[in-house]
């Protein structure tokens, strides 16, 4: 029996705190198995250790919700399907950082296959996968290959799995060097009559285990995502799981038709501590107790421990509580599948977790501590310092060539070399492809439709991580106000680094803090989410934290896919209008960092975001887009207005003549990143009835031009400055190839 030291209790991420409280709950003692399981389920990456007291001060209820956090997804309510019956969007986003770092394809594969899991788990089939992604410097010497690795991880997974990948997000800064961030998202649909939970019950019940077997992949990998970096990051290789798409898919199928009868009492996949996770998770929200009979588990490898076993994360593995009676008939849907299928124990009421090999006892753990005790902490934090308004700020000289450096940029360039790469269609339930504010799926057989996107916009967070929290949230429910949906809820990933740092902890707590106000004021509640923590590397040439990186999911419904907007100008002779208030707001901006080289506290603060204006202009968006008046919708994002107009003329290969106020320098009123604002195109005939309906709502709306020709013309007193079409397609759609070369495929 191996001793257990100090060295070894270190070796599993405890502090020597921590050992105490172990030795508490067991009053002895552990032996290895013991310690792995108290290790992985009092990780960072299980018990939220460090963020779940702040956790609380998010909104997660609304009438539209029907499951908040603490499942394996969010639900929410979504209306009659086809033959009438209440319909839910189940949905969810979590982070596969580390595991990214180390392994990229693997990672992010690996990443979609668990986010999948998560989903169907609870019912839902999946109907879309999303991303959000974070890259270092685009000349670093390792980002070829972790950009390559984790696009052709992402669409790997994604296409062979038959779900589309329609959306997401991608940013590039010198933070994320030695720790980029891959956080991916799915949402599924389900009869609200046959959503599935978590909660172990009925004393008895048999234990099944179904889908691969498990191998020795991905053992620590829970404990390996709760710590930051150093040199060693290759020797982590080892606690990267290995996907399987087409595996993933036979279990998906399994499981729903499964699901169709009334054979399953609880479900829930084996994701972070795998097999550990999963068993506690279902017995302390049960209140039972579980044995397991480690010698029945399928295992793929020879002469595996019990320890290997309950700490493995090999991919494609359910756990499933069935009523008593009901083992065979569920065998024989596995078996068709092709998918492995054992009874490997039973729900017991002694409240503890037993595990027996080879005839003797190997754990026993009384489950109240492990899964309800966990360490709990209330770490120092101090506010960010409020950043100086930015002064000084030179002139536009040249206002193209501005616009078209921007348009090239990292942050700004087009995305369509990752996205193609993608299957967007499978499942012909696409309405809105990426590249616009939001994808939009139709509900499959109804005229409705689930609008989705992924927002964060780091550097606003770093700068004022409250202004950043808010704007995140107000982003996402833009995103999907601007194709028209109803924001309905979010799911989020909080991406953030080391938490026993003051600083870091004062970025979460400050996040959460807008967030929450956000989601309050604009009644876009949280139903779902992840923490990654530890984000930071001190390994030779990384950075050291990320950006303080709050990714938000959000969803939203469209009563008839039909209705929905999409950016590009529909034709010549259309009213172009800007819908809000604009501010001229520089700080922070993409125009400061990329014409500039203005960065973090150097850039300023953020744009304010007023949460009241903010939900203001937006309902008198999304009903301009109902009632038909608008025809073509964005919103004012990176890159303020001109490249707003840009997106909006190259996604239809139709200019536009723009005629811009005197109202201060060109700089503020084409680069300016203020909050609450939209550009839209409106038909002469509409016109009135629109400027009618905003004004009794207290929006303001300014005509800036019409759509028309092939350049982008905008008109000053001072001078005006003309940009072609066609030279804003070369730099927008240049720098992704420019970056990952001409074999970018074999990358």
């Amino acid at each position: 029996m191996t001793e257990i030291t100090a060295e070894i209790v270190a070796e599993h991420g405890l502090s020597p705190e921590e050992y105490e409280r172990v030795l508490h709950a067991l009053g002895r003692e552990p032996n290895l198995v013991e310690l792995g399981i108290f290790s992985v389920m009092w990780s960072e990456h299980c018990s939220y250790k460090s963020s779940r007291i702040h956790l609380k001060k998010l909104p997660t209820e609304g009438p539209q919700v029907i499951c908040g956090p603490g499942e394996n997804a969010g639900v929410i309510d979504i209306g009659p399907g086809p033959d009438g019956k209440p319909q839910a969007a189940i949905f969810k986003m979590e982070s596969h950082n580390h595991p990214s770092y180390i392994e990229p394809y693997q990672g992010a594969a690996t990443g979609v296959g668990g986010i999948l899991r998560d989903v169907f788990t609870m019912g839902a089939r999946p109907v879309a996968n999303l991303n959000a992604l974070r890259f270092g410097r685009p000349d670093h010497p390792k980002m070829r290959h972790l950009i390559a690795g984790v696009v052709h991880g992402i669409g790997g997974y994604g296409n062979c799995v038959g779900v589309p990948t329609v959306g997401g997000e991608v940013n590039f800064h010198p933070a994320y060097d030695g720790n980029i961030l891959v956080n991916a998202m799915t949402v599924g649909v389900a009869d609200t009559d046959k959503i599935f939970y978590s909660a172990a019950s009925g004393i008895g019940n048999p234990i099944v285990y179904v889908g691969s077997k498990t191998g020795r992949d991905g053992i620590h990998g829970a404990t390996m995502a709760s710590a930051d970096f150093g040199e060693d990051a290759d020797a982590k290789r080892p606690t990267v799981q290995v996907g399987d798409p087409f595996t993933e898919k036979l279990l998906i199928e399994a499981c729903l038709e499964l699901m169709a009868s009334d054979a399953i009492v609880a479900i829930q996949d084996m994701g972070a501590a795998g097999l550990t996770s999963s068993s506690v998770e279902m017995a302390s929200k049960g209140g039972v107790g579980i044995e397991l009979i480690m010698d029945d588990v399928p295992q793929r490898e020879t002469g595996m421990t019990a320890y290997e076993m309950m700490l493995s994360e090999s991919q494609e593995r359910m756990l499933m509580v069935l009523k008593p009676g009901r083992e065979d008939f569920a065998e024989a849907i596995f078996r068709k599948w092709e998918l492995d299928f054992a009874v490997i124990g039973r729900v017991t009421d002694t409240g503890h977790m037993v595990l027996r090999h080879k005839g003797e006892v190997v754990c026993d753990i009384p489950l109240a501590p492990l899964a309800d005790d966990a360490p709990l902490y209330d770490r120092p934090h101090v506010p960010t310092p409020k950043l100086p308004e930015l002064t000084g700020v030179p002139s536009c000289k040249d206002p193209a060539a501005d616009l078209l450096t921007l348009m090239g940029s990292p942050d700004i360039g087009s995305r369509r070399w990752i996205w193609e790469q993608y299957d967007h269609m499978v499942g012909a339930n696409t309405v809105q492809r990426p590249g616009g504010d939001a994808a939009v799926v139709r509900v499959h057989e109804t005229s409705k439709a689930l609008a989705m996107t992924t927002d964060c916009t780091p550097r606003y967070c770093f700068a004022d991580p409250v202004e950043g929290g808010k704007q995140a949230v107000a982003e996402a429910w833009r995103n999907l106000t601007a194709v028209g949906a109803t924001p309905l809820a979010i799911t989020n990933c909080l991406n953030f680094a080391n938490p026993q740092r003051p600083e870091i902890m004062g970025q979460i707590v400050g996040c959460l803090d807008g967030m929450a106000q956000a989601c309050r004021a604009l009644d876009f509640p949280i139903v779902s989410g992840n923490v990654s923590l530890y984000n930071e590397s001190k390994a030779t040439g990384g950075g050291s934290a990320i950006l303080p990186t709050p990714a938000i999911g959000g969803v939203g419904l469209l009563q008839n896919w039909e209705q929905s907007a999409t950016i590009a100008f529909k034709g010549t002779g259309d009213v172009i209008v800007l819908i809000g208030t604009p501010k001229g707001h520089l700080g922070q901006s993409l125009w400061v960092r990329e014409i500039h080289g203005l960065d973090g506290k150097d850039a300023g603060p953020p744009p304010p975001v007023d949460l009241a204006e903010e939900r203001r202009v937006g309902d008198v968006v999304r009903a301009g887009i109902l009632a038909g008046h608008l025809t073509a919708v964005h919103d004012v994002s990176d890159g303020g207005l001109a490249v707003t107009l840009a997106e909006m003329a190259l996604a239809a290969n139709i200019g536009a003549l723009i005629q811009l106020p005197e109202r201060g320098e060109a700089c503020r009123q084409l680069f300016a990143e203020d909050q609450g604002l939209y550009v839209a195109t409106i038909d002469d005939a509409a016109l009135l009835d629109f400027l009618t309906a905003a004004h009794a709502a207290g929006v303001e709306v300014e005509r800036i031009g019409r759509t028309a020709g092939s350049r982008l013309i905008f008109e000053r007193e001072d001078g005006d400055f003309v940009v072609k079409l066609d030279d804003l397609r070369t730099a927008h759609e240049g720098f992704f190839p420019k970056l990952m070369g001409a074999d970018a495929a074999l990358a």
